[in-house]
């Protein structure tokens, strides 16, 4: 079994951040958990950006203090995906975003990487001293879905966001 690990967003995986990005763009598709890898080209200011959220005297305004972690195979120091963990919830996302934003990189997708790393994510998400984490995916993103309720997802509801269904679900830690 391969191992993977955990890392924050670094100078040391700038290219790789940068590989990672233009993958999502020739696919096209949403960047889900990547906070604003998409609007920023450069990644030494996307990593700048994402150590931002992570005090309170550099968070922008009108965000939460959010933790940004890149999901990397450790026998070749590849970037799988990337999640986001929102240490509380404002309004916006207590109905749409949720705790944890996550998303695979095209070419990776369907290995099981997504269950493994919001199962590695968890740990930390307990020691924030959260004790339950909203996760939402759309209503017809069926790989998503079996992703959180292989991780002990409960299902809550549905909500419609604009033009979109969201489904809720609720893992306790």
């Amino acid at each position: 079994m391969e191992a993977y690990t955990l890392v924050r967003p670094s100078m040391a995986y700038a290219e790789k951040l940068a590989d990672y990005r233009q993958e999502f763009l020739d696919v096209g598709g949403p960047m889900d958990g990547c906070g604003s890898l998409r609007e920023i080209e450069d990644p030494v200011q996307y990593i700048k950006k994402c150590e931002e959220y992570t005090k309170l005297e550099t968070l922008p305004e009108g965000r939460v203090l959010a933790t940004q972690f890149l999901f990397v195979r450790k026998s070749d120091d590849r970037i799988l995906g990337m999640i986001q963990v929102r240490h509380h919830l404002n309004d916006y996302l207590s109905k749409f975003g949720g705790h944890l934003g996550y998303s695979v990189r095209p070419s990776e997708r369907r290995m099981g990487y997504a269950k493994a790393m919001l199962k590695a994510t968890l740990p930390y998400c307990r020691s924030l001293g959260l004790k339950r984490v909203l996760i939402t995916c759309l209503e017809n993103n069926i790989g998503s879905e079996r992703t959180i309720l292989a991780n002990g997802g409960v299902y809550e509801s549905t909500i419609a966001n604009s033009d979109k269904r969201l489904k809720r679900f609720w893992i306790e830690l």
